[in-house]
């Protein structure tokens, strides 16, 4: 391990991490490069970098400024929020899968979301908040439900599961007893995705990611000691309860508002960490790699969607469940064939 000493703490960083996040960002910098330049009007790097510094024309400045920008900004800020927050939920539950889209977090968001649009009638603005509001009530409902001496990670996910399938059924009621124009509106953001996003959306994202992934980052060391039991942690000097609550706290808002922004986009908060963890190699949490390769995925998908479908074409958040899916049937069969051996 390698010490960086600062005042007044010490981080430390495991170098193959340092050197995975390097590579991550990197590859992030060049996708995000290439996104900006592709679409239906293709650009070149140098009139992307000259509409940035306010030197392009019109037509450019529209598709850099108005289009594609935000569109990547919110895929970055999105893909982090949902893998920090995937990665701090399967920490504390000791098991890959628990994630937001696995515990019932996300369908919760997708109820507040539904009940704004078939009940209210409500504009985007209200369906974010309605969202958001029905992300944090799912993760107060299920911590109740799974608390007992403490939240333990087989029970949270036990109660998640059924909280998400109860959930699921509600969301199917909703849209059957809505107007078509009020379902074909619930479909499409059920679906999750960036057509249509613009600053109104990145704006909130990057305040709440702003203000929690270094609080996340921060807590990194005691979600390391949590992992490892709580008589261990308070035998550590870690305040086992509080850190926990935090936790919590820090994962449900980044997985609420990035839902609110862009609807329920499955796969990254279940797979980002521990594709990280499996690149860094780490036993521990790694949360700022687990954060560039959940922002490293969403662009990516989203990128590739664009080539093969248009700027307009398919939702992000299709592409990502369908390989979503594939990855938790890889998931679950390795968990098996370990337990075997």
């Amino acid at each position: 391990m390698t010490a960086l000493r600062e005042r007044p703490a010490v981080i430390r960083v495991a170098p193959r991490a340092l050197v995975v996040g390097i590579v991550l960002f990197v590859v992030l910098f060049a996708l995000s490069a290439v996104s900006m330049t592709t679409g239906d009007y293709p650009l070149s790097v140098l009139d992307v970098v000259k509409t940035l510094f306010g030197f392009g024309d019109t037509g450019t400045e529209f598709i850099v400024t108005t289009l594609r920008l935000p569109r990547l900004l919110l895929a970055v800020l999105v893909g982090a929020a949902l893998a920090v927050s995937g990665g701090v939920l399967q920490s504390l539950s000791g098991n890959p899968l628990g994630s937001p889209d696995v515990i019932g977090f996300t369908q919760g968001s997708a109820t507040g979301a539904l009940l704004v649009i078939v009940l209210a009638h409500g504009g985007s603005t209200d369906v974010a908040l309605g969202a958001l509001a029905g992300g944090v009530v799912t993760a107060l409902v299920v911590g109740l439900l799974a608390f007992r001496r403490g939240v333990q990670g087989y029970r949270l996910i036990l109660v998640g599961i059924g909280v998400a399938a109860m959930l699921s059924a509600l969301n199917s009621y909703l849209i059957t007893r809505a107007s078509m124009q009020d379902a074909y509106s619930a479909q499409a953001w059920l679906v999750g995705g960036l057509n249509g996003r613009g600053w109104e959306q990145v704006g909130p994202v990057a305040v709440v990611v702003v203000l929690l992934l270094p609080l996340a980052f921060g807590y990194g060391r005691r979600l390391s000691l949590l992992e490892m039991g709580d008589d261990a942690a308070k035998g550590l000097g870690v305040p086992v309860e509080r850190s926990r609550g935090v936790l919590i706290a820090v994962a449900v808002v980044l997985c609420a508002v990035a839902t609110a922004a862009a609807g329920p986009i499955s796969f990254v908060a279940l797979a980002a960490p521990q594709l990280a963890k499996r690149l860094a190699r780490s036993a521990k949490p790694v949360l700022v790699c687990s954060a560039l390769m959940g922002a490293l995925l969403l662009v990516a998908s989203d990128l590739v969607i664009r080539v093969v479908f248009g700027e307009k074409g398919l939702p992000v958040g299709i592409a990502t469940g369908a390989i979503g899916g594939l990855y938790l049937m890889w998931l679950l069969s390795s968990q098996w064939r370990r337990n075997r051996g």
